[in-house]
């Protein structure tokens, strides 16, 4: 693993609320893409929003602020994030469906 790789963290969040149908996943990779940021985005069968975003740690903190807030059709009740390392597995941001 080389040391830019090893220097970034993993993010992996569980949004609920008013998250689903409210352009949610496309607000979360045009953010996680305008940082810079790779991984992805899916909503999840319970309601609510999963995600998956690695880079530098101060980056993912903007990009935790830009969720909870959420788009403007959105409300968010609740954003449980994990920290991990990074694994440099992805390229880019995506949306999973």
């Amino acid at each position: 693993m080389d040391s830019t790789v090893s220097s970034h963290q993993r993010l992996t969040a569980q949004v609920t609320g008013r998250v689903q149908g409210v352009y949610f996943r496309a607000f979360t990779r045009n953010q996680a893409r305008r940082l810079g940021l790779s991984g992805w985005v899916r909503n999840e069968y319970d309601g609510s929003v999963r995600l998956v975003a690695e880079g530098p740690r101060e980056v993912l903190d903007h990009l935790l602020v830009a969720i909870r807030r959420g788009p403007s059709g959105a409300r968010v009740d609740h954003v449980a994030a994990d920290w991990s390392d990074a694994t440099g597995e992805y390229d880019g941001f995506t949306i999973k469906f």
